[in-house]
């Protein structure tokens, strides 16, 4: 049983413990150096991935723009080329 844990945990159980409170430790640390939460680094996420989103349909809606002001010149420049060579 006990080399199942060691194995599943990748070191004895007072190791890892002993680990993760260092590593605990040095990441309050540092968070506190920067004023952060965990609620901010959450947040944070959140508004990258909102960003991402709001990014690719502006992309889109700005595509759809620019093709709707050539069209606007297009067609009926087209028209007009078809009415002229239709009289001849």
């Amino acid at each position: 049983m006990s080399d199942r844990i060691n194995r599943f945990l990748g070191d004895t159980p007072a190791r890892v413990i002993v680990k993760l409170v260092l590593v605990s430790l040095v990441v309050g640390v540092v968070m506190h150096a920067f004023d952060w939460s965990p609620y901010d680094l959450l947040w944070g996420i959140r508004d990258f991935f909102l960003q991402l989103w709001n990014m690719g349909f502006s992309a889109i809606a700005r595509f759809a723009d620019y093709l709707l002001l050539g069209a606007a010149v297009v067609i009926p420049a087209f028209i007009l080329l078809r009415i002229i060579s239709y009289r001849r």
